[in-house]
């Protein structure tokens, strides 16, 4: 086995750390601008599902502007802020094993996006179903951009990061960290912590349960026959 090379010290570390924190942070204000020039698109595409919406407290407004320019200047800069990740845990592989960044940057985005489409097109409609269900004649839904918004980033983005899951175990298998036998032990706890996020009803937790365990399985079969752990 290829050894490692030589160990960076923790100012080096803390350095390289704060290094791409920083290109991090640049790139998502640039992210934030680029989106202020399609907000009225964005913030369109995002009530679709609600339909109108008011705005309750005179400021609101203009923070829910901001969290939706943060969100999409993080979603725009993604591939650059998945990269800065991966790239600092790169120095704990070895030569060899640091080629896989070129597979590990794409693929996170891609499971990263995957898990936000999945849970806008699929967990969302019916999430916002359920509870606009409790209206009545004598009870209307009136939705504040607000709640609305804050509901679906709630429900959106944690599928986006939970979907990069499998890629983490496998890196922490390529690491030592875990085995496949270690996830055939622990499965039931990482299945729960699916099932237990800030989802809206059973119907949602089970979406997001599903392909999780899909998602957890692949990754022991990596792990067992593909590195052999």
């Amino acid at each position: 086995m290829e050894s490692k090379e030589a160990v960076m010290p923790l100012t080096g570390h803390l350095s390289e750390l704060r290094r791409r924190l920083i290109i991090s942070i640049v790139m998502l204000a640039v992210g934030m601008i680029l989106s202020n020039f399609w907000l009225d698109e964005i913030m369109a595409f995002l009530s679709a599902p609600a339909g109108k919406l008011y705005f309750m407290k005179p400021a609101e407004a203009f923070f829910i502007y901001f969290k939706v320019m943060l969100t999409a200047g993080a979603i725009i800069t993604a591939p650059v802020l998945f990269y800065e990740f991966w790239a600092f845990l790169v120095p704990a592989f070895t030569t060899h094993e640091k080629r896989l960044l070129f597979f590990l940057v794409p693929t996170s985005l891609m499971l990263f996006l995957s898990g936000i489409a999945f849970s806008w097109f699929i967990v969302l409609p019916r999430g916002l179903q359920f509870f606009l269900n409790f209206s009545s004649d004598a009870v209307q839904p009136l939705l504040s951009m607000e709640s609305y918004l804050n509901f679906v980033f709630m429900l959106v983005l944690p599928f986006g990061v939970l979907f990069n899951l499998p890629l983490v175990l496998i890196v922490l298998a390529k690491l030592d960290f875990i085995t496949s036998a270690m996830l055939a032990k622990k499965r039931k706890y990482i299945i729960l912590l699916a099932v237990i996020t800030p989802t809206t009803d059973i119907l949602s937790q089970c979406l997001l349960a599903l392909p999780m365990i899909a998602l957890l399985e692949i990754s022991r079969l990596i792990i067992r026959y593909g590195l052999h752990r």
